[in-house]
């Protein structure tokens, strides 16, 4: 047991020891400097600028991205377009008339839908063309197609008159529409039951005959090239090159 002189002591010994310790923490627990306050503020302000800096180019790029895959879509479109139109160029579903020569005829019916034509220009080039869409093989004014650069934007045509536009000028701007018309002629006259020449035979009883206008078999081809960039930025382009072969070959000529 203390005694009550100890034990004030103690009391004494342990309240100095508390309040050691508070003056301690105090002395620990300050408020900033103006100057550590004002370089705290220019680190955030700098991770603030960083952060919207990021975002504001994520936010152009998403955008560009946006553009750049509208004016691909669209341009992939139109070349789509103009590739599966001009397959049918010179269509005839009575094609097989063709091939049969009326008796007392000079030569086979023509396909009154043959022929290509336009303007085949290194920027701007227009095509026209025509395949049957009924079987009275007479070409009509419905039966009259083509593709050309007008405005900015490609068009087509769906009659004889009207043409219509296929890209959005307000999307894209197109600057260039090449059409190049390819053509190779090759001689069928072998394939003839007298075989074919061009000059008359000798002796008159040879196995050929003579041939003033030999059979021939027309290849074509369409070879097309569009470029084009976005209506709202013109640095955002694309090109688009294409080969079309037209599936119905034509066929000039007869055997002897």
């Amino acid at each position: 047991m203390l005694a009550f002189g100890q034990s004030q002591g103690v009391l004494i010994v342990l309240r100095t020891n508390l309040q050691s310790r508070s003056l301690d923490r105090r002395s620990r627990v300050q408020g900033l400097s103006l100057v550590e306050l004002m370089i705290g503020l220019a680190v955030g302000l700098i991770l603030v600028a960083g952060a919207l800096t990021l975002f504001a180019s994520n936010v152009v790029g998403s955008r560009n991205l946006v553009r750049e895959t509208r004016l691909n879509q669209d341009l992939r479109a139109a070349a789509d377009l103009i590739n599966r139109d001009l397959r049918r160029a010179g269509y005839w579903e009575g094609a097989v008339n063709g091939t049969i020569l009326p008796s007392g005829a000079a030569s086979a019916p023509a396909n009154p839908y043959a022929g290509t034509s336009g303007t085949f220009g290194a920027m701007s080039s227009q095509v026209n063309y025509n395949f049957a869409r009924d079987a009275n093989d007479t070409l009509n004014t419905n039966e009259q197609f083509g593709f050309r650069l007008s405005g900015g934007a490609i068009q087509m045509q769906t009659d004889s008159t009207t043409w219509q536009s296929v890209t959005d000028p307000d999307i894209v701007t197109v600057t260039r529409l090449q059409i190049t018309d390819t053509q190779t002629n090759i001689a069928v006259g072998d394939m003839c039951t007298l075989g074919c020449n061009t000059t008359p035979p000798t002796p008159a009883s040879a196995p050929t005959g003579s041939c003033p206008n030999p059979p021939t078999v027309i290849l074509h081809r369409f070879d097309v090239l569009i470029e084009g960039n976005a209506a709202t930025d013109s640095r955002i382009k694309r090109t688009l090159r294409e080969s079309v072969r037209v599936r119905n070959n034509q066929f000039s000529g007869s055997c002897p």
